[in-house]
């Protein structure tokens, strides 16, 4: 007789691949959540328990955020039942991490939803492990999300490593300040030269950026940044960039979002290659984050 699991995988069916790549890189069973949606858009979930109908004591859900609001119902629904299959420990792995950019109130009346949506994940798993959470004015990823293992790994070496394949020698370009720790990260791991962009902003909706003191004629230049959803911001930057003499300008990011026509914008700006970490599907995924992922979910069960 077999002896029972300790901890599998769960997963939805839209993200088999990815569950699949993590649970043999982390040396666990996947194991499929079966999901029904009502006429009225209601969902039935049924979790995939053993002949007892018991779960691993230790479960982990693997649930990536982006296009987040029917996925925290799921996480909710997923992770209430689990507990009460037998799960004594849970962890959300999400390689994207939904809500985390308001994390104040900018005007009265506005709700923090950093602060609600962290305080609903921590009320329903024991550790988090993410990529790259758009964090701003705090620094650890538990004081948004108070669990006893908050993990926040990041995207930036494992892209570094990639444009140090595709462009050797690269200038690494910031697009604003915000990515400057992360840029220096990632240069530092291949001894890229890199500079940060500064944002200036004369009103709501109007927003540009200078380019900091540097020498890009005749340099591949990659523009790195944390997530990419409009592309805006990068555009003004490779624009910039092209117009300073730079060789050729390539974007990689941690989270491809890419909302509407956001690619072509980066393309009619002048930018060649786009890669992006495999966090949230996309046509420019070219890092695979399975691996890091699996690392700290082994860490974090062995605990």
């Amino acid at each position: 007789m077999a002896a029972p699991e300790a901890a599998c995988v769960l997963y939805f069916d839209d993200e088999a691949a990815p569950a699949q790549r993590l649970a043999q890189a982390a040396g666990l069973a996947a194991r499929a959540i079966e999901r029904h949606r009502f006429p009225d858009g209601e969902l039935k979930l049924r979790l995939p328990v053993d002949a007892a109908g018991r779960l691993p004591p230790r479960a982990v859900l693997l649930r990536s955020l982006h296009q987040p609001n029917e996925k925290l119902v799921e996480l909710l629904l997923a992770a209430r039942t689990a507990r009460s299959l037998g799960a004594q420990h849970l962890t959300l792995v999400a390689p994207y991490l939904a809500y985390m950019r308001q994390d104040m109130a900018f005007h009265p009346g506005e709700a923090v939803s950093q602060q609600v949506v962290g305080g609903f994940l921590a009320g329903l798993f024991d550790a988090v492990i993410t990529v790259d959470p758009h964090l701003h004015r705090i620094d650890r990823l538990e004081q948004a999300i108070a669990v006893p293992q908050a993990v926040a790994l990041s995207g930036a070496e494992p892209l570094a490593d990639l444009i140090a394949k595709r462009r050797p020698g690269a200038l690494l370009v910031g697009p604003d300040g915000e990515s400057a720790q992360w840029i220096a990260q990632a240069a530092a791991r291949h001894g890229f030269d890199h500079a940060v962009c500064t944002k200036v902003r004369h009103g709501d909706r109007d927003v540009a950026i200078e380019l900091p003191a540097l020498n890009a004629r005749g340099r591949a230049v990659v523009v790195l940044d944390d997530m990419a959803s409009t592309g805006r911001t990068l555009a003004l930057a490779a624009r910039l960039l092209r117009q300073a003499g730079a060789a050729s300008v390539d974007v990689a990011v941690t989270h491809a979002l890419f909302a509407g026509d956001a690619l072509q914008v980066l393309h009619e700006a002048g930018v060649g290659e786009v890669w992006s970490t495999d966090c949230i599907p996309h046509p420019s995924n070219a890092v695979a984050m399975a691996g890091p992922l699996a690392q700290a979910l082994q860490s974090v069960l062995g605990a």
